[in-house]
């Protein structure tokens, strides 16, 4: 991460409620110059109407948010042009080609014609879609409009740029070449929010997390953080009979944190445990010890009830 002083976002108390339901409660968090900030959680956690508040398309309800320094009350249309956006639904425009989705987006914030046509043009190599500028949207797949998606939400070269589950429903090959597209940008001092469903993604591409849900922040910091505070450096994960979850739950739970998926139990093993003297112990034909990951801290604050 670039060295980060400066404070892009930060948002106090924000609270945002629909009719009778609460979306957001007392929501504080802030990003820094240079970060990429992952915000994760189920559906229904807030993420998409935390995302839009941050992009000045709903206000909250109580709170404050300064984005880029400025207030979200009172200068919205101010912070939308200095702000990329790259949402779940794609939005494009069929009635037009890619290259003319670009320009006149482009158009929209103001820039003059010739500028607006070289950043389309740059913007469309840069994504590899040079050979589509003249294609319809619908004469696209789906990975193409995915990056034409993201190509528009940086015609207007923000500092700060928000991406609602850029690479879902990608295959592995675009999405590898959309988080190498991110990391660049992160190296060259953009400051990104994204959500995200895929833990591995999160991992990889962002320097802190807030795991979110039914409208709170459950906890907030890096990912190695994460990982080892709420779970540990390794988890010895196994299959077994439902019949035998008992047994093994009576057998560990004094000692390990533990997880029950199904007939699946995953216990976290902390610095200074002995998981191949635990394996030994475990009657099991599917029994594997991997590294603690992301995903089992998202699984154990807001996914599956956890007992410990």
């Amino acid at each position: 991460m670039a060295q980060a002083t400066r404070i892009v976002i930060e948002a106090r108390g924000l609270k945002k409620q629909f009719e009778n339901v609460l979306a957001v409660k007392d929501l504080s968090f802030h990003v820094l110059e240079g970060e990429c900030f992952g915000l994760l959680g189920p559906n229904g956690a807030g993420k998409s109407t935390t995302m839009r508040m941050l992009n000045c398309v709903s206000q909250p309800n109580e709170g404050d948010l300064f984005v880029l320094g400025l207030d979200a009350k009172n200068q919205t249309q101010r912070i939308q042009h200095q702000v990329g956006v790259v949402p779940q639904e794609d939005g494009l425009d069929p009635d037009f080609s890619a290259f003319d989705n670009l320009y006149i987006y482009a158009r929209y914030f103001g820039i003059a014609r010739r500028e607006a046509k070289k950043r389309a043009q740059e913007l469309l190599r840069l994504m590899n879609l040079e050979d589509e500028q003249d294609k319809g949207v619908y004469e696209m797949s789906g990975g193409q409009r995915r990056r034409l998606t993201l190509a528009r939400g940086l015609i207007n070269e923000p500092a700060l740029i928000m991406l609602d589950e850029p690479t879902t429903g990608l295959d592995p090959q675009i999405r590898h070449f959309v988080w190498e597209y991110l990391e660049g940008l992160k190296l060259k001092g953009k400051t990104l929010i994204l959500t995200t469903h895929y833990m591995e993604e999160a991992e990889r591409l962002c320097d802190r997390v807030a795991i979110m849900d039914k409208g709170e922040i459950l906890a907030i910091g890096t990912p190695r953080e994460m990982i080892e505070t709420y779970v540990g450096q390794e988890v010895v994960e196994f299959v077994c009979r439902p019949s035998e979850i008992d047994y093994y739950l009576s057998k560990y739970r004094e000692t390990y944190e533990y997880q029950v998926l199904n007939n699946k139990v995953r216990l976290f093993i902390k610095e200074g445990d002995n998981p191949k003297s635990i394996m030994e112990g475990i009657d099991s034909e599917m029994i594997t010890l991997r590294r603690a990951s992301l995903e089992d801290v998202f699984l154990k604050l807001a996914g599956y009830k956890l007992s410990n």
